[in-house]
């Protein structure tokens, strides 16, 4: 389990992280989103020990990974800049892998370079984007880590090595136990995948929740009214209302059975409530916040 509280993290007079406390559970596949510039990736290198806290506290299993080699040889962290010894090979790679983690799989290692189809005697140099993004990939798989953290690692990789790598992820939880944070702007990759989701904005935390509870908690209503129809006639709260027509378009918290019946009670011939998209979720939470993003457009 990651424990993580009250952490705080400035550099100079920008305050990255500010009081962020959220557990994350064993074998768990936690997603990390947020706006531009909320702290994910400060997050993520504090979890992995690059960065000390300035206030609060991290743990895994009760370990701090601060100054922790022994813990970190459990942890691996997938940065959105991979960086490899100069002109080094992936199998040389392998063998310094192999020096820091004692779980290193060999014929795991192997299995996944056929999967991507990766020459490991061919200098990293030559690799493209995408296939330098597979080559960490398969290092930290091969690696057998406790936990691992990942940063934008879908970015560069094209749909089938995304599907491949989502197909892994999962099968390495469900087997071993691995306990997973993905941190991505990519929101329907993280919705294919994860249990749990976080949502930082401007270095808070907004909230931190299952996301079946969190898709529960928030719906799309559309709704036909023959005559006029006003909002706060409901007893639930609207984040979005639009009407076309007779068409009311709404985005409503609360309860499915209760809001059906609360619009029904407001005089609606036809009612349907639709799930949204963890993008679409996104989108809402930002909007309650002052994040606008119809005056970008």
């Amino acid at each position: 389990m990651i424990q993580i509280n009250g952490i705080t993290k400035t550099f100079g007079d920008i305050r990255s992280l500010d009081k962020i406390s959220v557990t994350v559970g064993d074998g768990s596949i936690f997603g990390l989103i947020g706006s531009n510039g909320s702290g994910k990736s400060t997050l993520l290198r504090i979890l992995c020990g690059i960065f000390a806290p300035d206030e609060g506290t991290v743990t895994f299993d009760g370990q701090p990974v601060w100054e922790n080699p022994a813990l970190k040889g459990e942890i691996i962290y997938l940065s959105d800049e991979q960086y490899f010894l100069p002109a080094s090979t992936l199998y040389e790679m392998r063998g310094l892998y192999a020096a820091f983690y004692p779980r290193f799989d060999e014929s795991l290692y192997c299995r996944l370079c056929d999967l991507f189809g990766l020459d490991d005697r061919r200098r990293l140099s030559t690799f493209s984007k995408g296939m330098k993004k597979q080559a960490a990939v398969i290092l930290a798989l091969a690696s057998c880590p406790k936990y691992l953290l990942c940063d934008e690692t879908f970015d560069g990789l094209d749909p089938v090595m995304r599907q491949l790598f989502k197909r892994l992820l999962v099968d390495a939880v469900a087997e071993r136990g691995m306990t997973a944070v993905v941190a991505s702007h990519n929101l329907s990759e993280i919705e294919d995948i994860c249990d749990h989701i976080a949502l930082l904005h401007r270095s808070e935390l907004v909230f931190a929740r299952e996301l079946d509870d969190l898709r529960g908690e928030i719906h799309t209503v559309q709704a036909v009214f023959d005559g006029e129809f006003d909002p706060t006639t409901l007893r639930y709260p609207i984040v979005r209302c639009a009407r076309r027509g007779s068409m009311v378009t709404m985005v409503v918290r609360g309860e499915h059975d209760a809001i059906e019946a609360s619009v029904r009670a407001a005089g609606a011939q036809f009612c349907e409530l639709i799930p949204l998209t963890l993008e679409e979720i996104f989108i809402s939470e930002m909007e309650e916040r002052g994040y606008d993003y119809t005056s970008l457009i």
